[in-house]
């Protein structure tokens, strides 16, 4: 009886709340469409996929592919190869948006602030294609900007594109300039529901700029920042695969070769479809795995997690 009634509830409460369950809808239908019914595909991950004979008719190698995957000797070339490029990723690039936002704030001339802003973000609306190009034309060895200017104070020119010493700050360093300003509207937006009365509160006790900050604003962000980091960790194997595409070549292939690139050379050139669905599904597990550590870990230290 009483989950009859709560049932009843239940669909009394969409019905009053028709609209914005019909404004969801949206949402809801690109995830089922786009993200969960390609998941079916998965299956040839344990098949010898053959295209004309379709995936039922494919014959079935159970983890086949899977053993592949971790015996080979490039396994661990590609593991290392990301988890570094990650490792920088999280300890250089993910605390540089919330400084950023943090000094954004302080700022009190509003038209300074919104060219600020406009300059930082236009970037992150570049395809990786035009920063990769621009990025060559300032550091290829035959006529590049700063190379020419390294020339020019009797220093000898660096094989920024080329060079596997040079690869990762060259990607890490792209990323900061076209993400880092687009990653601080999140923590703008945050900052701006932090109740006043918390900063006037800790001026009458004798706090200074750098205090309130400390004390005050990072206190009340700590929640998105949290929230985002779980969500960073969750994409440790999956660095996209475009701008690496781009930086990688056959002289820093060793420390620029990731599973996303490994994805596209094993899949599509070399047409070895199930092996490639076999390295992204694996990528996919270890994201969702580290995800739910991580959501444990942050409630277990009483933040809210992501769900």
């Amino acid at each position: 009886m009483e989950k009859r009634k709560k049932t009843a509830s239940q669909f009394e409460s969409i019905r009053r709340n028709k609209l914005l369950y019909l404004m969801v809808l949206p949402g809801v239908l690109y995830f089922i469409i786009f993200k969960y019914f390609p998941m079916g595909g998965l299956i040839i991950a344990f098949q010898d996929y053959q295209p004309f004979l379709g995936i039922l008719g494919s014959p079935w190698v159970g983890l086949k592919h899977f053993i592949r995957l971790f015996t080979e000797p490039t396994f661990f070339m590609l593991l290392s190869n990301t988890l570094i490029l990650f490792a920088l990723n999280i300890v250089i690039f993910f605390p540089l948006p919330i400084i950023l936002s943090l000094m954004l704030n302080e700022v009190k001339n509003r038209y300074f602030k919104t060219a600020v802003q406009t300059v930082i973000y236009i970037p992150h609306f570049m395809s990786w294609v035009i920063i990769v190009s621009i990025s060559y034309v300032f550091m290829t060895v035959d006529g590049g900007v700063l190379n020419e200017l390294i020339a020019s104070l009797g220093g000898e020119k660096i094989s920024f594109l080329t060079s596997p010493d040079w690869l990762r700050p060259v990607y890490i360093g792209q990323i900061i300039w076209k993400e880092l300003g687009w990653s601080t509207i999140i923590y703008l937006a945050a900052i701006t529901v932090v109740d006043t009365q918390l900063y006037e509160a800790a001026e009458m006790d004798g706090a200074g700029r750098l205090r309130k900050i400390w004390h005050v604003t990072l206190p009340a962000i700590r929640p998105v920042i949290i929230t985002l980091l779980i969500l960073k960790i969750g994409s440790t194997l999956d660095l996209g695969f475009e701008h690496m595409y781009l930086l990688l070549n056959s002289l820093n292939r060793e420390v620029a070769e990731i599973f996303d690139t490994y994805t596209y050379t094993a899949g599509l050139k070399n047409g070895q479809l199930s092996f490639s669905t076999t390295v992204g599904l694996f990528k996919g597990v270890v994201g969702l795995v580290l995800v739910v550590l991580a959501n444990k870990l942050a409630k277990k230290f009483g933040e809210d997690g992501v769900y």
